[in-house]
């Protein structure tokens, strides 16, 4: 009897296990859009501020590098709100090349596409003179710019083109093969200088096609990612007055790929007048949407995130997604179509010790697999078994 009581009361003293929360790594920041880290790397962390700033800081830290590892201000706009500096990815040799790679909207609000080198033994710093244009092309309007750019398993550089602005897609820019705008792009930046368009991209050599172009009908794709362990691709797709959306294509799947815009609005005809309409033949419908509201399910602004492949066991192959607007974050365990069971809302686990959960601008990983969450009022946030 008196080892059953002493069991009973070692139970009752044994703390509850912490659920995963979050511990802010730094803070003060002007509009942070991004952080992440090359593949080699996992003492620093950079941070783009969205103005046109990129700061490297210490991943346990937080402490900042005295100076910005680049500051291209004097090249970026932000006359419109979603103009910036948007995107960032290392070539996966960055540790010995230090070539890396920038998404930017210019003073002539032109996407453009660019190359450069960083200097130094731990490259931490980069010199804008010695910029490399790749691609550059006109936005219709200040908004929808996607932003995000990335490199895929193939080794091949992906960038995510939002429709080019105004509401519902008034130019019809997402289904037209003549532009850039609302597409999925992909190309080889292996060449020392330029570009090659891979030989296997779905429409190469097709007449009044852009050979660049990978998948189609997109709005504005903030926020995609490439799964470290599985090389599968998911792209937070932002919607217009009613519904958001989540799309997955497995890995090697995906060429010529049709998202559906405008015609679609998450997996319905887009509700306004003389724009919705049937899916194009041969579109995909997304793996998750989700309506507009202030309810614990829903949002305005779909921020896409990552697969979670770090340390805390329990949130091992979850897909981490959140909404800008409505400042809550979930997660899901996706089937073998991608499909979300076992969801999840981790808004109130996620809230900063002595502060709330600001606006989800982005989410991002660490070569450990440890997941950020970027707050645009000037916050990073690292996701921590507490």
């Amino acid at each position: 009897m008196k080892s059953l009581a002493l069991a009973a009361a070692l139970i009752t003293l044994a703390p509850a296990h912490a659920k995963p929360g979050v511990e802010v790594v730094a803070k003060g920041f002007e509009r942070p859009v991004w952080v992440g880290a090359p593949s080699r790397i996992k003492d620093r962390l950079w941070v783009i501020e969205q103005a046109g700033r990129i700061w490297i800081i210490d991943a346990k830290s937080g402490a900042k590098q005295t100076q910005p590892f680049l500051d291209i201000v004097s090249q970026v706009s932000r006359d419109g709100n979603e103009e910036g500096l948007l995107g960032l990815a290392f070539a996966p040799d960055f540790a010995t090349s230090g070539r890396f790679y920038l998404n930017f909207t210019d003073k002539s609000h032109h996407t453009r596409i660019v190359r450069l080198i960083a200097q130094g033994p731990d490259f931490t710093q980069a010199d804008p003179a010695g910029m490399e244009t790749l691609m550059s092309y006109k936005q219709d309007f200040q908004n929808h710019n996607g932003g995000w750019i990335d490199f895929g398993p193939d080794g091949m550089l992906y960038i995510g083109n939002g429709d080019g602005g105004a509401a519902n897609d008034p130019h019809q820019r997402a289904q037209a093969m003549d532009t850039y705008l609302g597409k999925l792009l992909r190309i080889d930046v292996s060449p020392k200088t330029g570009y090659q368009v891979p030989k296997d991209n779905p429409f190469v050599g097709k007449d009044g096609v852009k050979p660049e172009i990978w998948a189609i009908g997109l709005r504005n794709p903030w926020r995609c990612s490439f799964d470290r362990k599985s090389g599968d691709l998911w792209i937070g797709d932002v919607g217009q007055n009613h519904w958001e959306e989540i799309n997955y294509l497995p890995k090697g799947q995906g060429a010529g790929t049709n998202f559906g815009w405008r015609l679609r609005e998450g997996d319905v005809a887009t509700p306004a007048q003389n724009v919705g309409g049937k899916a194009p033949r041969g579109a995909i419908e997304p793996v998750h949407v989700y309506k507009h509201g202030g309810g614990p399910g829903e949002g305005m602004s779909v921020t896409g995130g990552y697969l979670y492949r770090g340390p805390i066991r329990e949130l091992q192959g979850r897909y981490f997604f959140g909404d800008y607007n409505n400042r809550r974050i979930w997660s899901f365990i996706p089937n073998r179509n991608g499909k979300p069971t076992r969801f999840k809302d981790h808004t109130s686990d996620f809230q900063p010790k002595g502060g709330k959960l600001g606006m989800i601008a982005s989410f991002g990983e660490d070569p450990l697999g440890n997941l950020y969450v970027v707050d645009h009022s000037g916050s990073i946030l690292r996701i921590v078994d507490r």
